[in-house]
């Protein structure tokens, strides 16, 4: 209609014109096109305005973000601690030879056990039997000494009371009967001593356990004193030590928190223990706390404390280190939240909260340590309040989400996985 409207303006006024200027639209051969075509443009440039402003509009109020959420709960839960332990030996002898002389021979295998009694080294016993012999002749020496002198007394003793002889003769048998008496005694210790170094040439295992390598080796001279009368080491497996410390102010906080009635506590002595090896598995049997010093260390300002296993396998050895677990007691009315729903914001822990708009609220929060079912919230969250689990990438603060369940979410990940695909 506007076409021809146009048209018709023209024809008269080329009509009403000079004859020279009397040139319409049909006179004009490209001019009819001309005009059908800018009126086309002109309609689609405000079809494409009007799509634009319906896109920008979208972009303005896009879709609420789909999330999982958690409430928060008050709940209870085991209390526990890690520690890092060395394995010590339950007892740690050193076997040492007893007498100087010639290592002749070791009579067990190195790193096998060994029992109490079990003859483990020889030295030379040659110069000890002689030694022995000597003591023995002595003995009987002071023997026949000490039976004249008995003989002596025996004899002087009614003849003085008689007073035959001399009250200074008397004496003198009775002084050389004591004191062969005496010199008899001293012979027989002599050849006990003899004997037990005799005995002590043949070193034997103190206690039952596993030997170590040996410290010498057989031609070598052994002496009593210094390095060289260290012969091995025996060490008692089972049951095992696992030696660790612990600071002052963990010590402070458990006590304090106890008295708050936030733990209850265990008794000390009931405390289990597990250790994690160092290949991450879990050994079988549960320890128990068996000593706490009571002192601080001023050199490391910790507290000493140790821990008994049972090691009848013989898994454990000394000298590793492992991670003790040590059950503290029962945390009462305790937060505890997924590690996944903590996001780090500079040196703040937030998490983020769903008001009741299911609007997103960032929440600065206190954390406490880890427990196997997440981690304690010490403060910043109350009990009943919505925080997002799932879907954090896409929950900016302010935006509103909308809460779905774990499978929900499962879904549309995977939906969203194969639309990527397909393109």
């Amino acid at each position: 209609m506007m076409l021809s409207r146009f048209v018709n303006n023209n024809e008269k006024a080329g009509r009403r014109g000079p004859s020279s200027q009397r040139v319409g639209v049909k006179d004009h051969p490209n001019g009819l096109r001309v005009l059908r075509r800018g009126c086309i443009a002109l309609a689609l440039a405000g079809a494409l305005t009007g799509c634009g402003d319906d896109a920008a509009s979208q972009v303005q109020a896009p879709p609420p973000v789909p999330v999982v959420v958690a409430e928060v709960k008050l709940t209870d839960v085991p209390l526990t601690t890690e520690m890092v332990g060395e394995t010590a030996g339950f007892r740690e002898i050193d076997v040492r030879s007893r007498v100087n002389g010639i290592l002749l021979q070791r009579t067990y295998i190195e790193g096998q056990p060994v029992t109490a009694g079990q003859a483990l080294f020889l030295i030379d016993p040659e110069p000890y039997k002689v030694a022995l012999e000597q003591a023995k002749g002595t003995l009987a020496q002071e023997q026949a000494r000490l039976n004249k002198a008995h003989a002596d007394r025996d004899r002087i003793i009614p003849l003085y009371k008689r007073q035959v002889v001399s009250r200074q003769d008397y004496d003198t048998t009775i002084a050389n009967y004591e004191a062969a008496v005496a010199s008899h005694q001293a012979a027989k210790a002599k050849v006990k001593e003899a004997d037990l170094n005799l005995s002590y040439t043949q070193v034997t295992a103190p206690i039952s356990g596993m030997a170590s390598k040996s410290s010498q080796s057989e031609g070598s001279l052994i002496a009593t004193g210094g390095d060289s009368g260290l012969l091995t080491t025996i060490t008692q497996f089972d049951p095992l030590y696992v030696n660790f410390s612990y600071s002052e102010q963990d010590r402070l906080n458990f006590e304090n928190s106890v008295k708050k009635g936030l733990i209850e506590a265990r008794d000390a002595t009931n405390w289990r223990t597990h250790i994690r090896l160092a290949d991450g598995s879990v050994y079988p049997q549960a320890g128990k706390l068996n000593f706490s010093d009571s002192r601080v260390d001023p050199q490391t300002g910790t507290i000493r404390a140790r821990a008994i296993f049972d090691n009848q396998e013989g898994k454990l050895l000394p000298g590793q280190f492992v991670r003790m677990t040590i059950e503290l007691g029962l945390r009462k009315h305790a937060i505890v939240v997924p590690p996944r729903a903590i996001v780090q914001s500079q040196a703040d822990r937030m998490v983020m909260v769903i008001d009741a708009d299911n609007k997103v609220v960032p929440r600065p929060v206190k954390l406490g340590q880890s427990v196997d079912s997440g981690v304690l919230i010490d403060s910043g969250l109350e009990p009943g309040e919505r925080y997002i689990v799932e879907g954090l990438m896409k929950a900016r603060p302010g935006a509103v989400v909308k809460p779905v369940s774990a499978a929900e979410m499962k879904a549309i990940n995977a939906k969203m996985v194969s639309q990527i695909a397909a393109k």
